[in-house]
């Protein structure tokens, strides 16, 4: 017993260091991310102060941000969206295709095998030199038969890593795919939200509109009494009916936005447009905004943008792209073998007699070939460096989306809040427009003005209210909320981008 031991032991240390020396052979660059430091988002602190007057509600997990609106309808027809959405299925089959490219280019590093078997039957020539020659031999049979069956098995000796390199070029690949799929879940979540939103908006201007139409038909009431008792002209009469048509033409525009919006967020959810529009058509209020979380820092956004690490995980293929050209300019050994048995006649196949092994030894060095072998290294060294390219221009537009997201949401909460302030003043003026014309100390164009004013305040209100809403959601898109990154292995192999930007990366090349 301990004897076995032993020898599974020494059989263990020396596949272990053949492996070694196999890895250690590998040629090209040696990928390394490429590493910098951004500097602190400068419009965080302006958003932290939104976070802040947002109140003290727990923050939602990135992961689940949009739970941190409180509003239960806004989180099942996100969720819904992330279960039923059609372009999401699409990635998740892209995944699967990259990731069985990637085991398949694994498996070229293993031995392959396969069992073959066959059965013919000639009818030979009697005027052919071999027909002819063999015709005069006691028992000579034109019909020739042959079987054959046994297994095979064949080997490429890796020895300068150009499968190993292509095997992980295809795996990086594969877990660029994987990001690619969490970055459509990301924009699936966040368009699905801002569709809601927007019917939420819609809904609350259709509101606005309609008490907008009760003020002014009660107003075109109001008038036409004072108009017989004689205190009022026609013109006023016509002045106020104008003011309730107008009123009355801003329903159909935002009907049709309404609508859009509906038939939108059905799309995303993968549903016929209409489906879910009963659901939706009730009103309810528009979701305050959460606390954001504005204190993320640029290595935060560079581990959780799906983007990044796709576009992080395609120039590390790349990069082993160059080792696997590189390989081309050793020569490649290779082992096969056969265990077969052939036989002229089938009840004689496995016998001794028909056992026929075979063994070879193979080699094969395009050793003239030189000149395309150069082209070829240099084709992926050039796509090397468009991927780092790509890297670093996915870097800065992500920086941009956060900056620009943060700058969006801190002036459109200030806008809201300027909005409402100005709602109220106009409610107080129009109020008191209408009791002065009633006591006769103002005309009715006084009382159109205020109306008209507060009228598009509200609207504006309603709007703001979305808009600031809406905002909160592209802060959570633009750091890369939606979706956990120990989820995917894509992003535990590229955790390493937490503190890397625009860099150039640095390779090895042995």
């Amino acid at each position: 017993m301990i004897r076995h031991l032993t020898l599974v032991s020494k059989g263990a240390v020396l596949t272990a260091v053949f492996s070694a020396v196999l890895a250690a052979c590998a040629v090209g660059p040696d990928y390394s991310t490429p590493r910098s430091d951004l500097a602190p988002f400068h419009n965080r602190l302006a958003a932290a102060g939104v976070a802040d007057a947002a109140g003290a509600a727990a923050r939602a997990s990135l992961d689940q941000w949009w739970t941190g609106f409180n509003d239960p309808m806004l989180a099942e027809v996100v969720q819904r969206a992330l279960d039923q959405n059609l372009d999401l299925a699409a990635s998740i089959a892209r995944v699967q295709q990259a990731r069985a490219a990637a085991a398949s280019a694994g498996a070229d590093l293993l031995p392959s095998g396969a069992l073959d078997a066959s059965a013919s039957y000639q009818r030979q020539s009697l005027r052919s030199p071999s027909g002819a020659a063999a015709s005069s031999l006691p028992g000579y049979s034109r019909g020739i038969h042959d079987y054959s069956a046994g297994p095979a098995a064949s080997w490429e000796l890796d020895l300068f890593g150009g499968l190993r390199r292509t095997a992980d070029a295809f795996k990086a690949e594969a877990q660029a795919a994987e990001a690619d799929h969490f970055g459509t879940r990301v924009i699936v979540a966040a368009d699905a939200a801002d569709a809601y939103l927007q019917i939420r908006s819609y809904q609350a201007r259709l509101a606005v509109a309609q008490h907008q139409i009760d003020d002014d038909e009660h107003l075109l009431r109001l008038v036409r009494d004072r108009y017989a008792a004689g205190a009022a002209t026609g013109r006023e009469v016509a002045q106020a009916d104008a003011l309730l048509k107008q009123a009355r033409t801003s329903v159909p525009p935002l009907t049709i936005g309404l609508e859009q919006q509906l038939n939108r967020l059905d799309v995303l959810m993968g549903v016929q447009p209409g489906t879910y529009a009963q659901q939706l058509g009730k009103e309810r209020d528009i979701p305050s905004i959460p606390p954001v979380p504005a204190d993320s820092e640029p290595s935060e956004m560079l581990r959780r943008r799906p983007d990044i690490i796709a576009a992080e995980r395609r120039l590390a293929a790349s990069s082993e792209r160059i080792g696997a050209a590189v390989s081309n300019y050793y020569p490649k050994f290779s082992l096969s073998a056969v265990l077969g048995f052939e036989s002229a006649k089938a009840g004689k196949l496995f016998t001794s007699a028909a056992f026929q092994p075979a063994a070879q030894a193979g080699l094969r060095w395009r050793l003239f070939d030189f000149g395309k072998v150069d082209a070829e290294v240099a084709q992926a060294k050039g796509g090397n460096a468009e991927a780092l390219a790509l890297y670093r221009q996915s870097v800065l537009k992500a920086a941009q989306d956060v900056e620009d997201s943060l700058t969006v949401l801190v002036q459109t909460q200030l806008r809201l809040n300027q909005v409402q302030e100005q709602v109220d003043a106009l409610v107080k003026s129009r109020d008191l427009s209408e009791q002065a014309y009633r006591s006769g100390s103002i005309t009715l164009t006084d009382v159109l003005d205020a109306d008209r004013q507060l009228l598009n305040a509200r609207d504006e209100l309603a709007s703001s209210k979305a808009n600031a809403a809406r905002a909160a959601v592209g802060v959570y898109r633009a750091l890369g909320g939606g979706w956990s990154p120990a989820t995917t292995v894509a992003a535990t192999d590229a955790s390493t981008t937490a503190t890397t930007a625009a860099g150039p990366a640095s390779a090895t090349t042995r």
